[in-house]
């Protein structure tokens, strides 16, 4: 039996709304606080941008907009959350008082490196320790940056005393605390903006690991380094709720298969090679390198970092003593 041109038209044109449809494109736009070109941008996000446009097979298109020009560090998590980026990424700590629990993971002697912080937070994450932080988002991967030491310009920090009267950039407000008990003066701001601060002489010096040192070409101007771990920076990929909720299942299923162990993983591997290459920066320029072996058990520095320690459970309560046990758990099962 021969149909009728109209009924062979109206299918013909639902045939072809249909093929419109699936190969329909959708973008995701992520924010994040690296420079472009870093390998945290190209080894990470970019990679990350591919690998789902590939899984996508040309149905999602991945946008990447390093070095805070969607959205400021500061505000990278509540632009998510509202949907101004579709994912973003940045630092816990940037917004102050949001992520308690989480950041149990930045106390002194949590973690020895990127890969066991994020091996460690990440399981917390997955066991729900961490849930009630990220309501109103859809993390993709939690990661950390390892240790954060002492870098300053002309004066070695050999104790806790010779951070007297120093002007520091603080990492997180915990961090800052500290040096405020040790008579430092704690100065805040984003990561990207510290090296102009300490070419004009802002700030003395600051704490971070030495991937950062290396990313922001601080080893360019800080010449004595202490590593004494001071903390762990907590770091987040996430994507806004509702952009997660718009795509198709099978899309929902690529952006699952980029969550997750895996790439917090491999978030930490690139986070550990540059550890390796921004130590390496220093040692070829000749700057003094003091490593303080068993900080915690060390008479002069582990009575202060005891401190932060207790004073941080203290504060947040019960709950983040839990936690704080969860991840010391976590750490011998961890590797380094």
């Amino acid at each position: 039996m021969r149909l009728k041109p109209t009924v062979t038209c109206l299918a013909l044109a639902c045939a072809l709304a249909s093929q419109a449809s699936l190969a329909e494109t959708t973008t995701l736009r992520i924010a994040h606080v690296w420079p472009g070109g870093s390998l945290i941008d190209r080894e990470l996000f970019q990679a990350w941008a591919t690998s789902v446009e590939e899984a996508a097979q040309g149905r999602l298109e991945v946008e990447v907009y390093p070095g805070q020009t969607l959205t400021k560090s500061d505000q990278t998590y509540q632009s998510t959350a509202s949907g101004i980026a579709d994912i973003g990424a940045s630092a816990q700590g940037y917004t102050a008082g949001r992520f308690p629990l989480t950041q149990v993971v930045e106390l002194p002697g949590v973690s020895a490196s990127a890969a066991q912080g994020a091996c460690i937070l990440q399981s917390l994450y997955d066991r729900g320790a961490l849930d009630d932080e990220y309501a109103d988002t859809h993390p993709l991967f939690l990661f950390t940056t390892g240790p954060g030491y002492l870098h300053t310009q002309a004066r070695a920090i050999e104790t806790p005393d010779d951070l007297a009267g120093l002007r520091l950039r603080r990492p997180t407000p915990l961090v800052g605390d500290m040096f405020e008990r040790l008579d430092a003066q704690a100065v805040g701001m984003p990561a990207p903006d510290v090296f102009t601060a300490m070419q004009r002489g802002v700030v003395d010096g600051l704490s971070f690991n030495w991937e950062a040192m290396k990313t922001f070409r601080l080893n360019e101007l800080a010449d004595h380094h202490t590593e004494i771990p001071l903390y762990d920076l907590s770091l987040f990929a996430t994507m806004s709720q509702r952009a997660y909720e718009t795509l198709p299942a099978d899309l929902q299923r690529v952006i699952d298969d980029h969550s997750g162990p895996e790439w917090s993983q491999r978030a930490a591997a690139v986070y550990d090679e540059l550890i390796r290459q921004g130590r390496q920066e220093a040692e070829a320029a000749g700057d003094e390198i003091l490593v303080i072996d068993d900080a915690l058990d060390d008479p002069d520095w582990g009575p202060v970092l005891q401190e932060t320690i207790d004073r941080y459970l203290g504060e947040h309560g019960e709950r983040a003593a839990e936690v704080y046990d969860d991840a010391m758990a976590l750490k011998g099962q961890c590797p380094a």
